[in-house]
């Protein structure tokens, strides 16, 4: 290959990541005023009869997210004072002698003073600068476990090691004692068969819809209805339960229950549910998608092109103006009317659940309806402009047939520029189906995108930005390389002069 070729593409991917996300982190942080994340929030509603508690619970939420940095009375008498001491208690009373001094002293270093409306307390904040915000998000983007990973003060003797061993279903397994999840690496029946929990990304926490959970946990996690098996836990105990157990994380408090299930504090699981999670369900809405695009597109634009001008090649041309020229979101609508009136298949996919193959037949189709109208239109150029070329000529002048000639040259010479698109093809049905998503109420990554917005979770829309531009990437990348395996005629090696 090119020297140095990987490497650049690359670190053109990563800037170009890292340019997206800083774009995204402007627009959101600095353009959407930030009071508008609590529209959704129930805990504002229920302290709008006070005052006080409301405008320091925003406050606290400001500062979770990274809005800015913030104090109050309370924080500043427990630094200069002994907690519990009168002068302590005498701090903390509105208006003291005390308020003044922390007025001057926050002032004196820069930040800002507010008032809480009904006891008149003042508050100190300061903003938060955008760059180390983004600088912060991608240095705490991947997240490595050690053995060092739980500093529980209850447990001072937790043992720090990590050891082979079993899953509870017989699989292998790399474990940890010390490291925030027990399994480390394990293996099961399920693809890709080999798993791992040692290395995770940390996408920010969701706020206000699925309020405290992790980005990433709300995405990956399966959905639905719990699936309840029997479970036998690694004490010997055995009971129905949804609990996935090579999930397990260390649980700092454990009652009764958890005692009864477990031999030591990895007791905080992840529940299985019955549908896949927003990832699996776009991942499988995708790759269905894909396969009808090509499955049907390919011979669709061949036909086209060995019946040019004719009414195969009309009746294509007129599908492709359709698509091209007519909004998205009209023609999905238009083709689940037609679905559900004449067909009666579900309008939206919570009817029968991701376990009902009817659920997938709408959306797949319409997610697959400008890709076929895509690749029928670039099968049939290529086709056509290949059709010209003088090795055609000379393979009607060697006597091979029509049929010969556009299956084992015309199509294969043809077909280089449209493979190279498969992977972006494919990055394309995952990330472009937010409008097919939302129109049949799929529980997917699309669907949740614009959920977000409207709810103003910025810690999701962040995170989606960060993996749909990912995506796209790596499926430019893969189509380069995959070009460089279906013709060796195309090299991205570098020639040194003289040679």
């Amino acid at each position: 290959m090119e020297k140095g070729y990987y490497l650049k593409r690359i670190i053109r991917s990563i800037f170009s990541v890292l340019m997206v996300i800083t774009i995204v982190f402007v627009l959101v942080y600095t353009l959407v005023p930030r009071d508008r994340i609590f529209f959704n929030d129930d805990t504002v509603v229920k302290l709008g009869g006070k005052p006080d508690e409301r405008m320091a619970y925003k406050y606290k939420q400001w500062q979770r997210l990274g809005y800015l940095t913030y104090t109050n009375m309370n924080q500043y008498c427990t630094e200069v004072y002994t907690t519990g001491s009168s002068a302590h208690e005498a701090c903390v009373l509105a208006g003291s002698k005390d308020e003044k001094a922390f007025v001057e002293k926050y002032e004196a270093d820069g930040w800002y003073i507010d008032y809480l409306p009904a006891s008149g307390s003042p508050i100190a904040y300061k903003e938060r600068p955008i760059v180390s915000r983004i600088t912060e998000w991608f240095k705490n983007l991947v997240v490595i476990d050690s053995v060092n990973a739980v500093q529980d003060e209850n447990n001072p003797d937790l043992e720090r090691k990590v050891y082979f061993g079993k899953t509870p279903t017989g699989g292998l397994a790399l474990k940890c004692s010390g490291c925030t999840h027990k399994y480390q690496l394990y293996t099961d029946l399920s693809f890709p068969f080999i798993h791992q929990n040692w290395i995770t990304l940390d996408l920010g926490t969701s706020y206000p819809t699925f309020n405290s959970l992790k980005v990433l946990d709300v995405i990956s996690a399966s959905q639905g209805q719990e699936d309840r098996v029997d479970t036998v836990f690694e004490n010997g105990h055995t009971e129905t339960s949804a609990c996935k157990m090579t999930s397990l994380t260390y649980k700092y408090s454990l009652d009764k229950l958890d005692k009864n299930k477990f031999d030591d504090n990895y007791a905080d699981c992840e529940i299985n549910k019955k549908d896949p999670s927003m990832i699996g369900i776009s991942f499988i809405m995708g790759v269905i998608a894909l396969f009808l695009a090509y499955g049907i597109g390919l011979p669709a634009g061949l036909s086209m092109a060995r019946h040019k001008g004719k009414l195969a090649d009309k009746i294509g041309m007129v599908y492709i103006i359709f698509i091209i020229s007519v909004p998205s979101l009209a023609y999905i609508y238009f083709f689940k009317y037609l679905g559900s009136t004449i067909f009666g298949l579900p309008n939206a996919f919570p009817t029968y659940g991701a376990a009902d193959i009817r659920s997938w037949i709408l959306p797949c189709i319409s997610l697959s309806l400008p890709s076929i109208a895509g690749l029928m239109l670039w099968t049939r150029r290529y086709m056509v402009d290949q059709m010209n070329a003088d090795y055609v000529k000379f393979a009607k002048a060697k006597g091979l047939n029509q049929s010969e000639i556009y299956r084992k040259h015309i199509f294969r010479n043809a077909i280089i520029p449209i493979a190279q698109g498969i992977p972006s093809s494919l990055a394309g049905c995952i990330t472009g189906a937010i409008i097919t998503e939302q129109v049949y109420s799929v529980g997917g990554m699309g669907k949740m995108l614009p959920d977000s917005i409207n709810a103003y979770n910025n810690a999701m829309i962040i995170a989606l930005a960060f993996l749909f531009t990912g995506i796209s990437v790596i499926g430019v990348f893969l189509g380069d390389v995959i070009i460089t395996w279906i013709d060796p005629r195309i090299s991205l090696e570098s020639k040194e002069d003289g040679r």
